[in-house]
């Protein structure tokens, strides 16, 4: 499966350039990933120059954080013991800004989406 579709890497590379505003709290995630047991990855925007996207990330660790994140290193991992890849929700749509995901993901540990 494609890490994501090319309305959505559209989507986020418009958010990139949105981004650079002051509003960037305001956008709301695009695309939600999952793997493992317990990654998930909530993107909101694309620098197609470099290949990274910005979102709230959670390696299952109980601390959910705002950053950066390679998407030629996300396409590499495979988890044990079969060597899934990272997965997009196909289901997925985003209900608040990933501003609100963060603090909620804040309190309680972990992302909700």
């Amino acid at each position: 499966m494609k890490m994501f579709t090319k309305k959505q890497k559209d989507k986020m590379i418009e958010n990139f350039k949105l981004a650079n505003n002051d509003n960037a709290g305001d956008l709301k995630p695009v695309i939600k990933l999952f793997g493992g047991s317990a990654c998930t990855w909530l993107l909101v925007d694309l620098d197609i120059e470099t290949n990274i996207a910005f979102g709230l990330c959670d390696l299952g660790m109980n601390s959910p954080e705002l950053g950066y994140v390679s998407i030629e290193e996300l396409n590499d991992i495979r988890f044990p013991p079969f060597g899934l890849p990272i997965e997009r929700d196909l289901h997925f749509k985003a209900n608040k800004s990933i501003a609100e995901y963060n603090k909620q993901a804040y309190k309680i540990g972990y992302i909700q989406a």
